[in-house]
């Protein structure tokens, strides 16, 4: 048996064709081409988006004719342009769906293993959050928050990571402050903030 006969074998063996004889070459499996089923889990999907575009047009609609000298249009139209999006949006990922697309799988994903610990390590920092933030106000709170998320996805840059928070977390406080016009919450950082 010669080197490209043997690749050969070690080909088909790997896909599965099995040879009868050494001198016949391995059978290549047929692969059935049907149509496809569109997957109805994909759907509820498209149909949940074109409900909410839905919803977000009615309710946008519902609002009174606020203006303002600095707003002429007032708030209806920023929704209502939203919801129109998610319904095309809604419509083009029902379309695909139906001609049967599909996503491809990434690493690590369809494999039948979740990451529970993760996942929950991730709603203990959110809930942690949710709790202390009138208390410890914002920048304190939001530091844990991004600084706890980037630990628990993997982060073993401790330092780096916590001067990111911090510095994220200032960055949100005062983007809110002076570019909204919002105030967080301060907490223990009253009058210093």
């Amino acid at each position: 048996m010669t080197v490209p006969e043997n690749d050969a074998v070690e080909a088909a063996a790997a896909t599965g064709a099995v040879a009868t004889d050494a001198s016949e070459p391995a059978a290549v499996p047929q692969r059935v081409s049907g149509p496809r089923k569109p997957d109805l889990a994909q759907l509820w999907v498209c149909g949940f988006l074109a409900v909410l575009g839905v919803l977000v047009i009615v309710d946008a609609a519902r609002l009174g004719g606020f203006t303002a000298s600095n707003d002429p249009i007032g708030p209806k139209p920023v929704p209502i342009i939203l919801g129109v999006l998610l319904f095309v949006v809604a419509a083009f990922y029902a379309l695909d769906v139906v001609r049967g697309g599909r996503g491809e799988a990434e690493n690590g994903e369809d494999d039948g293993n979740f990451d529970w610990r993760t996942l929950g390590l991730l709603c203990a920092v959110f809930i942690a959050n949710a709790l202390l933030i009138d208390w410890l106000g914002w920048v304190i709170s939001g530091s844990i928050l991004f600084w706890g998320s980037a630990i628990v996805l993997g982060s073993r840059r401790y330092l780096i990571a916590l001067a990111a928070a911090v510095a994220l977390s200032l960055a949100t406080f005062y983007g809110f402050a002076i570019g909204l016009g919002v105030g967080l919450p301060a907490g223990v950082l009253q009058g210093i903030l």
